[in-house]
């Protein structure tokens, strides 16, 4: 296990390593609830934003119809990107090929209400979903549970994207807490949800 690290100074070398690589750009990241880790966050200047995990098995008689959406396309990365760096400061660049080769990109067809998600079909999971405006984040992540079986999970809800705690109880999903979306020189991102390998 690696607990026999904890308490050597290890996490705060490797903190100090990435602020001077960062050299002051704005950041986030998704952390645990551990009293040490996160009090070394707060003291490295990040915002720490309680998050909600909302999982369970999808009571399918909730689903809505949801219109306007399409299946997404390379050519979609663009606009996607200025999305993102609207809502978390960066593109993701080449992590949206990536993502591609491996999950289902549904996106709005609406480009006056811009958002897309990538939908995990093995997993039965939305992964990043985010929007210019709640509503279509809605309409995005009731598609992505449409597309699950068995348990899914939503994560990385935080107070900002109530929007999401609005759709987990509504298709019978059971809200529980999550640890902490750290944030440093930028604003919490609504609506978007992160993803812990992603951001």
């Amino acid at each position: 296990m690696l607990t026999r690290y904890q308490g050597q100074g290890i996490g705060k070398r490797l903190m100090d390593a990435v602020l001077a690589h960062a050299d002051g750009r704005p950041g986030l990241f998704s952390s645990t609830v551990h009293p040490a880790a996160t009090r070394r966050y707060r003291l490295a200047g990040f915002t720490l934003h309680p998050q909600m995990r909302m999982v369970g098995t999808v009571d399918r008689s909730t689903l809505p119809a949801v219109s306007g959406l399409r299946e997404g396309r390379a050519d979609d990365f663009e606009w996607m990107d200025r999305l993102d760096e609207r809502l978390r400061g960066a593109g993701h660049g080449p992590d949206h090929a990536y993502m591609l080769e491996r999950l289902r990109l549904v996106v709005s067809d609406d480009p006056g209400r811009p958002g897309y998600v990538y939908i995990d079909e093995e997993q039965g999971r939305a992964v990043l979903p985010a929007a210019a405006e709640q509503r279509t984040a809605q309409d995005l992540l009731w598609e992505a549970l449409a597309a699950s079986h068995g348990d899914t999970l939503v994560n990385c809800v935080t107070t900002a994207n109530h929007w999401a705690v609005d759709v987990g109880p509504a298709a019978r999903l059971d809200i529980g807490q999550e640890g902490y979306l750290a944030v440093r020189g930028m604003a919490e991102p609504a609506p978007y949800l992160a993803s812990g390998h992603f951001l």
